[in-house]
C-alpha cells in the first residue's frame, strides 16, 4: 500500500513538472503553433549566463588555454541568403583541446554538460560576427568529427533553435561521419575550409536564417 501511494505522488508530482514546463513554453510560443526548428536538446541552456550586453565579437574561454587557436567569422542571412540580418544572437559551445566539454567549478550545475568553452555574438548592423577561440578535438575514443555546436535566436522568432554543427574539411573523420549522417544543412553547411595565418587558424561560416528550418514562420518572398 505506502509503494503505491508513494509511486502515485511521484507520478504526480512529475505531471506538476510537465504541466509548468509546458506553461512555461505556452507564454514563449504563439499558441497553436508548433515549436519552430522542432525541438532541440540543450539550445534552451544558451540564456544560462547569457551577458547582458553582447557584441559581434566574442573571445571564449578557450582562446587563452592549449590548443591550435582558431578564428571563425560570417555573416548571417535573411532567407533570401542576401539580406544581412542584424541583432541575432548565436550561442556555440564546444570540447576543449582534449575533446571534452571540460566544466569548471564555478559554472552553474545545469550548463555543465555543455563545458567552459561557450559563448555568445549578435550580429551587427552588417550582419557580421567573429568568434576567438581554439579548434574543438574530437570525442576521445569515438569516430565523430569535431565540431563546434551551434545555436540561434532571431529578434523576432519566438524561439531558439539549432544549425548545423561547425565541422571542418580536413578532419579525416569526416567523410565516413556523413557518409552515415548526411547533412541537413540547417541554415547552410556547416563544412568549413581553414586557413592558417601567423600560426592561428582562420576561417568563413555564414549562416542563412531559416533554411532547412522546420516550421520556421518566415516565407521567401
Amino acid at each position: 500500500m505506502k509503494k503505491r501511494i508513494f509511486f502515485k505522488l511521484i507520478f504526480l508530482q512529475l505531471v506538476f513538472m510537465s504541466c509548468n514546463g509546458q506553461q512555461a513554453n505556452e507564454k514563449l510560443l504563439p499558441k497553436n503553433n508548433p515549436i519552430v526548428g522542432g525541438g532541440c536538446d540543450g539550445c534552451e541552456l544558451m540564456y544560462i549566463g547569457m551577458p547582458k550586453e553582447l557584441h559581434a565579437t566574442d573571445t571564449s574561454p578557450g582562446w587563452n588555454e592549449k590548443g591550435q587557436k582558431l578564428i571563425v567569422s560570417g555573416t548571417v542571412f535573411q532567407l533570401d541568403q542576401k539580406t544581412p540580418a542584424p541583432n541575432v544572437i548565436i550561442y556555440y559551445w564546444q570540447t576543449d583541446n582534449a575533446g571534452y566539454y571540460s566544466p569548471t567549478q564555478k559554472m552553474d550545475e545545469r550548463v555543465k554538460r555543455h563545458g567552459h568553452i561557450r559563448g555568445w555574438v549578435k550580429t551587427d548592423k552588417n550582419g557580421k560576427y567573429t568568434i576567438k577561440t581554439i579548434r574543438p578535438a574530437p570525442y576521445p575514443n569515438d569516430v565523430l568529427p569535431a565540431h563546434i555546436h551551434l545555436s540561434i535566436k532571431e529578434p523576432d522568432v519566438a524561439n531558439e533553435y539549432y544549425t548545423d554543427e561547425i565541422n571542418f574539411e580536413d578532419d579525416k573523420l569526416l567523410t565516413a561521419h556523413f557518409k552515415k549522417y548526411p547533412q541537413e544543412k540547417r541554415g547552410g553547411s556547416g563544412v568549413v575550409k581553414i586557413k592558417v595565418k601567423d600560426g592561428v587558424q582562420i576561417t568563413t561560416h555564414n549562416i542563412v536564417l531559416g533554411l532547412n528550418i522546420p516550421n520556421y514562420p518566415k516565407k521567401f518572398r
